[in-house]
């Protein structure tokens, strides 16, 4: 893809959500390639959400793309749910350790699985290295990944 943006003088957009760049789930050399992450600051069940918004006349998005569940496809049968909770339960605690800056102690107070909790913000403080290395995204919420949040990339970090 990025041959034919060079060829043709295009601007290629990445495809990766704020959910999935959070917990790593883009490939630097894959989907994260690019020159602009349209939806960067766009949770995943957001993603769906304007899906079918866009739909709600005629449709221009397949609907099998938006009924499928979501799946790196890097190997057959795999889904995203075999390794992260549920997008509404990611999107809640990215939105909170991300966005509303809360700890995983708060989160789990709030009523949160411990384990996911600490699995999931384990996930978002590891990847910060491909963030970096991101293509710059289009802000929409209080504090995007970018500029509006920065994390150092050391071995031994933790939150």
């Amino acid at each position: 893809m990025m041959a034919l943006s060079n060829k043709f003088g295009a601007l290629l957009l990445t495809t990766g959500n704020k959910s999935e760049i959070a917990v790593g789930y883009c490939t630097l050399y894959g989907d994260m390639c690019g020159g602009l992450a349209v939806i960067s600051d766009v949770l995943k069940t957001e993603v769906y959400a304007l899906s079918r918004w866009i739909n709600r006349d005629r449709e221009i998005i397949p609907q099998n793309t938006i009924d499928k569940v979501p799946s790196a496809e890097l190997r057959p049968g795999q889904t995203d749910q075999d390794s992260l909770p549920p997008y509404d339960v990611l999107d809640a605690l990215i939105r909170g350790y991300v966005e509303e800056g809360e700890s995983r102690r708060e989160l789990i107070a709030r009523g949160f699985d411990a384990a996911v909790v600490n699995d999931i913000v384990r996930k978002i403080d590891l990847n910060e290295y491909k963030r970096k290395q991101a293509a710059p995204g289009l802000k929409i919420t209080p504090l995007a990944f970018g500029v509006g949040r920065r994390i150092p990339i050391v071995q031994k970090y933790v939150s």
